[in-house]
């Protein structure tokens, strides 16, 4: 039961949270758009999110914005895209990304590590997670707040490594 009292605790959290950055136009500087670059071009990502949720369209703003093109897509059952994708419920997020070599980047991860991770593809990867929706992060911004967070490497294997941290010193 205390389980499920945490998590309806932590889905509350989140659908404020959405809200709140749905309606702020506050800029940060952690995630400014990054110009666009000759090694981003016009790569493309299909964005799979919920037509309501604010953070993911602030999201979707901030990719464009670093040079990414996206063509989004509102999917009744974003949990059944998901798991055709390989994202275990553990490393998912509100919304699922997938690059044109179908490397899926799920929740909000920063463009830049994007970038790098499409330069260079580990071996076995099928992409990368932020689980869950750190404030801070892109799309996520509350303020000057700016939890520490990892960025996921998920394997075709169903394990995960980080690939990197943002916000702190490890």
């Amino acid at each position: 039961m205390k389980v499920f009292v945490k998590r309806v605790r932590w889905l509350a959290v989140i659908a404020l949270s959405c809200s709140a950055v749905a309606y702020s136009d506050i800029s940060d500087v952690v995630n400014t758009a990054i110009p666009k670059s000759p090694a981003v071009g016009k790569t493309s990502l299909d964005v799979y999110k919920s037509p309501s949720c604010g953070c993911c369209g602030q999201w979707v703003a901030y990719v464009e914005a670093s040079g990414f093109e996206t063509r989004l897509h509102h999917l009744p059952d974003l949990n059944k895209l998901k798991a055709d994708k390989g994202i275990s419920p553990r490393y998912q997020s509100c919304h699922t990304t997938v690059s044109q070599d179908g490397y899926v980047f799920e929740g909000h991860i920063p463009a830049g590590i994007i970038q790098r991770f499409l330069a260079n593809p580990p071996p076995e990867a099928i992409g990368l997670a932020v689980p869950g929706m750190p404030a801070g992060s892109p799309g996520m911004e509350i303020g000057k707040r700016h939890d520490e967070y990892a960025v996921l490497l998920l394997s075709k294997k169903g394990g995960n490594a980080v690939y990197e941290y943002v916000g702190g010193q490890h």
